[in-house]
């Protein structure tokens, strides 16, 4: 049976086990903060920021609900790990994430130094990592990042965005 509203999430979170700290394991942490987004009518982008095998940040998306474009579940897990580390420079930190980032949230992980971004889904159209374009292949950029585009629960991530904006459609 479809889902009675768009906030009534129709995909259930994962339980990765804790013995193999892999890009699946992170992976199913960013896209689980996916689902609470979608519960919050949020776009379901989820994030996890990894440094050492532990979680130092965890965020989706709050753009609707806090009334502000740059609450993207990127920038808050950003500020989160910093907070964390005590340092804006996130260096040796992997971020694991549902979506490719977009312009902003791409130049916030080039900005803060991290080491290495995994994303789920391509995004063609504002991805701005390897999709729309990508700032991370600029010459003179001070920094760049190890990317791993695509492959690592594509499908799964896909499938939750593509379902919740289907079901956004067909609510309008």
């Amino acid at each position: 049976m479809p889902p009675s509203t768009p906030n009534d999430c129709p995909f259930e979170k994962r339980f990765p086990s804790q013995l193999a700290r892999d890009d699946v394991f992170f992976m199913s942490l960013a896209y689980n903060q996916a689902i609470d987004a979608w519960r919050r009518d949020e776009v379901p982008s989820g994030f996890v920021i990894e440094h050492g095998g532990e979680v130092i940040a965890f965020a989706h998306n709050t753009v609707e609900s806090a009334q502000d474009p740059t609450a993207h579940a990127e920038m808050l897990a950003i500020t989160q790990a910093a907070t964390t580390l005590g340092n804006w420079r996130l260096e040796g930190c992997t971020l694991y994430v549902t979506k490719e980032p977009c312009p902003m949230c791409s130049g916030a992980t080039l900005m803060s130094r991290l080491k290495r971004v995994c994303y789920a889904v391509p995004d063609p159209k504002m991805g701005c990592l390897g999709g729309a374009t990508d700032l991370n292949a600029l010459p003179r950029v001070n920094h760049h990042l190890e990317i791993t585009a695509g492959g690592v629960m594509e499908e799964e991530c896909r499938t939750l965005i593509q379902g919740f904006f289907k079901l956004k459609r067909a609510a309008e």
